[in-house]
């Protein structure tokens, strides 16, 4: 069984994502979380597209050290850079206390989340945190109609800063956070102006792994259908009660991941499976799929099964059936 990041965490280097759209605001968070008297190293890398990079020019003169990726957003190469950037960083002399991606605005976040599925070397050094989205309150409701990216960037997200409030009433405030939970309603919400949120808010949050997730907030797979019809993107969750057996789900998943992949932006689920007095955590970005055990239920705690799918063109009847298919007696 490999070692999950709960159980490791004091010698893996955290990694926050730091995405959003076009002038959202990222910069200014990145050059916030750099400049604030915190006391901690970090390393950003920052992947520019197009041939020049100008990004590096607009984050502020910090100790921190600055790697760019400039070779764009749109191929799988970016995984390619960031796992060779992270092994440089890796063989450094002095530790980082955290790393911090910051995506081109027109990024997809998978190719750089998916690092921290697939390779050997960055999943014993690092962990991924957090995906950190930046949204722009006031145009956020324009680009949802006319940017899947944009779209995109709300469904990975674990937390979610919700940017410019200066620009807004606060009845523009409340739709625009409707908008954003049709689409994921399980990321966490912050206001801001001028990306004006806490350090804490986003870095050191341990918000990309599930367990901690549901330690705090066990009522995070509600086992509810979230299903709306006013955003391509949405998501659906579903609740078993019988226990599941585990190669009738791993039969399942892998066949739906691998046709269904491109749709599917993340999956999480935790699961019970037959024989087992463990939870399971499953997670998985696109095609790519982790999971690890979380700790022995608790005495007199339900033993339901959930999973959640956020993404495009979800077939919500046939998903049920297809999970409810891989409980068995118990």
């Amino acid at each position: 069984m490999s070692q999950s990041p709960a159980d490791n965490g004091s010698t893996q280097i955290p990694v926050t994502v730091l995405t959003g759209y076009l002038g959202a605001g990222k910069t200014t968070l990145l050059n916030r979380i750099l400049s604030e008297n915190h006391g901690r190293k970090f390393a950003v890398v920052i992947n520019e597209f197009g041939e020049l990079g100008v990004d590096n020019d607009l984050v502020v003169d910090a100790d921190e050290e600055v790697f760019e990726m400039n070779n764009g957003c749109i191929c799988c190469t970016v995984r390619g850079d960031l796992i060779r950037i992270i092994g440089g960083l890796m063989k450094r002399k002095g530790r980082f206390d955290g790393i911090i991606v910051e995506t081109t605005g027109l990024a997809d976040p998978a190719p750089v989340a998916q690092t921290f599925f697939v390779d050997e070397d960055v999943k014993r050094a690092t962990k991924l945190d957090a995906i950190v989205t930046v949204v722009d309150a006031k145009h956020l409701p324009a680009r949802l109609k006319d940017s899947e990216e944009a779209q995109e960037q709300i469904a990975f997200a674990d937390i979610i800063v919700l940017n410019k409030m200066d620009l807004v009433s606060a009845a523009e405030a409340d739709e625009v956070e409707r908008l954003i939970k049709a689409i994921n309603p399980y990321a966490e919400i912050r206001r801001s102006t001028k990306s004006d949120v806490p350090l804490d808010a986003v870095i050191g949050r341990d918000a990309f792994n599930l367990s901690r997730i549901l330690e705090r907030e066990p009522e995070f797979l509600s086992g509810e259908d979230h299903h709306e019809h006013d955003s391509e993107v949405n998501s659906v969750s579903f609740e078993v009660s019988k226990p599941i057996d585990a190669e009738k789900f791993n039969a399942w998943i892998s066949q739906l991941l691998q046709t269904k992949g491109q749709d599917l932006l993340r999956t999480k689920g935790i699961l019970h499976y037959k024989g087992d007095n463990r939870r399971f955590a499953f997670q998985a970005v696109h095609m790519i799929a982790d999971g690890d055990y979380i700790g022995e239920v608790k005495e007199g705690d339900p033993r339901k099964s959930k999973i959640v799918f956020i993404g495009r063109d979800l077939n919500r009847p046939q998903l049920r059936r297809g999970f409810e298919a891989c409980q068995v007696e118990g």
